[in-house]
């Protein structure tokens, strides 16, 4: 009972997220309720006409007819009601004649009952007699007649006939049907350039500025074709920004190596004993963290304008996994407490050795660095599915709040402003992971493990 009942709830609540979300269905059932508000308008309009001036303008009217019916009828003086006019008038007109008196009784439709007009007393027609023709007395004095003989000639609707006909409201719903699927397909047809411009406005968020809008959509002289011109516009613009930074980037990058590295020459000349010795291993060490930025950089600027080359080989990832933990044992000695959890029949992977080296690099580092007063060492596990082999590395440090996982691995992005440089690093680390898992077809996903962090990669076996 509770999935029979639960379905139409969610289809009901699928139909209302389409309408929210859909300005096309949005107009469209503003048109439908606006035709149906004109439609019952109109109608209620007229038969208020009807009702109100009718009666004084028709009354007279119908008054005259029926009186030169009922003389037809009727005959001369002396004469008995004919049967055969009557006749003939009811099959020429959509009426029924009754004639009833002391010598003929006569009915043109004999199964039709008198119409309760003539022969209710209370009910709502009786109702409505009384407000809008004066009740049935009334309509005795225009539909019925009496002749000298005595006889009572009366005229009234033939039901049958009107209901042989097709309904007003019938035509009128058609009508309203036919009206709402012009309007439909007039809708979907001009704001079709609004898929256009949604994909478009999609591709630039993504970084994606190859394809403009297509110039169908701009060339349109409406506001569609000004929203189109504009995004268009403000996407070239932002390219020109991003090519601009970029380019500022690498040209700095490539600046700033020449100077570093004459400084470090410089300090490495400096005497290693005596008082200058402490001096000369703080500024190797600047130098060397000036120098792994620019690094950093250059690295983050190749990779992410998508054509950067692979140098792929066959690499074991446990191997190479180890070689990095052994260089930052010089950096953190608590490199040699991380385990490593391998499954046993992981194969060689193709992969760029150095870029791959890098990530695990920015891994443990990371890992290291917020994990360090935690009772339990971090943990890198490799391991494969049907189609990946996956790189896991997951420290048992404070984490990250939920609502700041999505910008981690954003460039220059660190979840706590004011940590110093020396404990958060400038940001980039994370950021390169990502990019050196895209440009191997992988993925990078970020998780809170509580406690810690977990960080994994996952690379495409083929």
């Amino acid at each position: 009972m509770n999935d029979q009942t639960s379905k139409p709830t969610a289809r009901w609540r699928e139909v209302k997220h389409r309408i929210a979300h859909s300005i096309k269905l949005r107009m469209v059932l503003v048109f439908l309720l606006l035709a149906a508000a004109m439609t019952f308008v109109f109608i209620s309009g007229a038969q208020k006409a009807f009702s109100v001036g009718w009666r004084e303008a028709a009354r007279p009217l119908l008054m005259d007819y029926v009186d030169r019916l009922a003389v037809d009828v009727a005959g001369g003086d002396g004469d008995l009601p004919s049967i055969a006019r009557a006749q003939a008038i009811a099959d020429r007109l959509p009426l029924v004649v009754r004639i009833s008196g002391p010598q003929v009784n006569w009915s043109s439709h004999p199964s039709q009952p008198p119409s309760d007009w003539l022969w209710h007393k209370d009910d709502q027609r009786q109702r409505w007699d009384d407000e809008n023709w004066g009740g049935a007395k009334d309509w005795e004095r225009i539909l019925v007649r009496s002749t000298a003989d005595g006889h009572r000639i009366s005229f009234d609707i033939n039901q049958a006939a009107f209901e042989r006909r097709p309904r007003l409201i019938g035509y009128a719903l058609t009508a309203l049907l036919v009206l709402t699927l012009l309007a439909w397909l007039y809708v979907r047809r001009q704001l079709k350039p609004l898929d256009a411009i949604g994909e478009g406005a999609r591709r630039f968020g993504r970084g994606d500025f190859s394809q403009p809008i297509p110039d169908r959509c701009c060339q349109a002289h409406d506001e569609l074709g000004e929203l189109a011109t504009t995004i268009n516009t403000m996407g070239r613009d932002i390219h020109q920004m991003l090519e601009a930074k970029r380019a500022l980037l690498l040209a700095i990058s490539h600046e700033l190596r020449s100077p570093i590295t004459r400084a470090r020459l410089h300090a490495e000349l400096l005497p290693e004993e005596g008082d200058a010795a402490p001096q000369r291993q703080a500024l190797l060490r600047d130098l060397q963290e000036m120098a792994n930025l620019v690094s950093d950089l250059l690295e983050s600027e190749r990779l992410s304008n998508g054509h950067a080359a692979l140098q792929r080989e066959a690499t074991c990832l446990v191997g190479l996994t180890g070689e990095v933990l052994h260089e930052l044992q010089a950096r953190h000695p608590a490199a040699t407490a991380v385990t490593i959890l391998a499954s046993p029949d992981l194969p060689k992977l193709s992969v760029d050795r150095a870029r791959m080296r890098l990530l695990l690099r920015n891994l443990l580092d990371n890992a290291l660095r917020h994990g360090a007063d935690a009772a339990q060492s971090p943990e890198v596990t490799l391991s494969r599915t049907a189609d990946a082999q996956v790189i896991e590395v997951r420290d048992h440090g404070p984490g990250v709040p939920d609502e700041q996982l999505a910008q981690l691995a954003q460039a220059f992005y660190r979840p706590d402003s004011a940590r110093t440089r020396a404990a958060g690093g400038v940001g980039l680390g994370l950021y390169l992971c990502r990019l050196v898992a895209q440009a191997h077809g992988g993925r990078l996903v970020l998780e809170n493990a509580r406690p810690g962090l977990r960080v994994r990669v996952e690379l495409p076996l083929a």
